[in-house]
């Protein structure tokens, strides 16, 4: 779990098509409809990946904190 003022060890990039897969697939509920790309609730999530290997756009990638978010531009 991500400590408070920490960001989420995972994004949602411009790629996501909205399918909804990822939030059915979160055991944390993390992952937020609100707006596009979705939300991903920090403070929920565990970085477990399952996100990132169900996405069938491969619309959800690990962040780097040194590098940002891949693909957010």
């Amino acid at each position: 779990m991500s400590r408070p003022g920490e960001a989420a060890p995972v994004a949602v990039t411009q790629e996501c098509t909205g399918c909804g897969a990822c939030l059915l697939t979160c055991p944390e509920h993390a992952i937020r409809p609100h707006g596009r790309p979705l939300d991903i609730l920090a403070g929920l999530c565990t970085g477990c990946l399952e996100c990132l290997e169900i996405c069938p756009a491969d619309a959800i990638v690990m962040v780097d904190d040194d590098q940002g978010v891949p693909g957010a531009d």
